[in-house]
């Protein structure tokens, strides 16, 4: 049986269905619109019970979900949803002992994610250009005991990444595509990489980035999420949805030898024979563009 304890994070439920994430603290208490709970209530209870607030009404006291952790961090930007994190962590195989980079921070929603699922053993590298985006990513981290997971940088990441022979990567940037040299130096190979942009238009040159480097299986996904009212005499969906939050796309950085490197699987459909020996046609946005496979990367 779990019980909760001084300090722990916690969902109380109102009995109208309100929702609220606090912290024990002993001899504290949390204000609400039906009352006014008390945390020494609460401490030593087991998860899942009820609490009467001071005029009587009852509360349920349960461990919140990633998902409730994530919705409830403060934020001022445009965050990562939920319905996205959840697909980004499976296509970066994000577990215990990964190394990963991310780029920017935002308010540290898919890096607190990241941080839960890389521990223990792993580590999160962030990067972002804006002091206040990472003291407000860092604020978020420490609400949630995950601070230690996460090393931030605050530079442009034009010039590189200090690390290197990382497990996965993920670019949260206006322009991902300027940036894939440096992912590339960043990735071991094998690694995953992933990014989210919100227009069509970002996809498409993301898209002609990819398919000119080193990476294979690339994906591109837009992910819906429809939730209906749970009421027995009426189950319908809601009046109301959040439908596109963004673009996610995901590749495979392989090594710069492989002559399948940067072919989507459309474009090795459509690939021409070699017009030479040593050449591999690439010819994804139908302009006759060729890459040398034993040529640099994404040269300067």
């Amino acid at each position: 049986m779990r019980l909760a304890q001084p300090d722990d994070l916690v969902l109380l439920i109102s009995p109208d269905r309100k929702r609220f994430i606090v912290r024990l603290v002993p001899g504290g208490a949390f204000h609400t619109h039906r009352g006014v709970v008390l945390f020494d209530d609460c401490i030593g209870q087991p998860l899942g019970h009820r609490v009467t607030s001071h005029n009587g009404a009852r509360f349920t006291v349960l461990r919140p979900s990633m998902e409730e952790l994530l919705k409830s961090l403060p934020r001022s930007t445009q965050i990562v949803y939920p319905k996205d994190v959840g697909y980004i962590l499976l296509k970066l195989s994000i577990l215990p002992g990964t190394c990963v980079i991310e780029a920017g921070s935002g308010s540290g929603v898919l890096t607190t994610a990241l941080a839960r699922y890389v521990t223990p053993g792993g580590h999160v590298y962030s990067y972002d250009v804006r002091a206040d985006m990472i003291e407000r990513a860092r604020s978020n981290l420490e609400r949630v005991g995950l601070a230690h997971a996460v090393t931030f940088h605050q530079q442009s990441i034009e010039a590189g990444f200090v690390q290197t022979e990382v497990d996965a990567l993920f670019l949260d940037v206006r322009e991902p595509w300027l940036y894939l040299r440096q992912a590339v130096a960043a990735l071991s190979d094998g690694g995953f990489f992933g990014a989210i942009v919100p227009t069509i238009n970002q996809v498409t040159d993301l898209v002609k980035g990819l398919a000119r480097g080193p990476f294979v299986e690339v994906e591109v996904s837009e992910l819906m999420l429809r939730q209906y009212r749970p009421v027995p005499e009426r189950v319908r969906p809601l009046d109301r949805m959040t439908a596109h939050t963004g673009y996610l796309l995901f590749a495979r950085k392989t090594r710069a030898d492989d002559p399948r490197r940067g072919l989507t699987e459309d474009a090795e459909d459509d690939a021409a024979e070699p017009d030479e020996v040593g050449q591999v046609g690439n010819d994804v946005d139908g302009q006759g563009e060729w890459f040398d496979p034993n040529a640099l990367i994404y040269p300067d």
